[in-house]
């Protein structure tokens, strides 16, 4: 049987009061009906779960078994997946899941080789390409400024740093 392709719908950070309560980092435009009570999520590292939604909101959740701040605790930072298939498709061009853009090849403009996206950051209503840049993280503002060229089916991301942008 072959395994799902997975795309990450949010992260768990921290424990919220003492009942188990979990405050969630969406990564989702339907975050009402990817969390729903009853919704049961797969989690990345699969060990914490999978889990099931017992009782919440869009940010606040609580899962079912996990019934204290200890164990509340134990989760954060675990990755909340569903199935690609669950997902809708995307009309426009130049929007992706985070899933599409993970593992292709970054070069620059002028075909420098700079390796893979390692990850997206999702930082106060912004999104970065996390890539790793003579042995360090980098984070690469993803506008069309900067990244003016994704081809998926190609496997390849363009992107014109800025002067500066890796000297840090």
């Amino acid at each position: 049987m072959p395994e799902l392709e997975l795309v990450a719908v949010g992260r768990i950070g921290p424990a919220r009061g003492l009942r188990g309560d979990l405050f969630v980092q969406p990564w989702t435009d339907e975050p009402d009906e990817r969390f729903a009570v009853g919704s049961v999520l797969v989690t990345e590292p699969a060990a914490a779960g999978p889990l099931t939604v017992q009782a919440g909101s869009k940010l606040v959740l609580r899962f079912e078994g996990i019934d204290d701040r200890n164990s509340a605790e134990t989760l954060r930072g675990v990755r909340l997946m569903v199935p690609a298939e669950q997902l809708p498709a995307l009309d426009d061009p130049d929007e992706f899941y985070d899933a599409d853009l993970i593992g292709l090849a970054v070069r620059t403009v002028s075909g420098d080789l700079l390796g893979p996206v390692k990850d997206i950051a999702h930082v106060a209503g912004a999104d970065y390409l996390v890539l790793t840049v003579d042995g360090n993280e980098r984070l690469v503002p993803f506008v069309s400024a900067i990244v003016p060229t994704v081809d998926v089916d190609g496997g390849v991301v363009i992107i014109d740093p800025p002067d500066g942008l890796f000297d840090l």
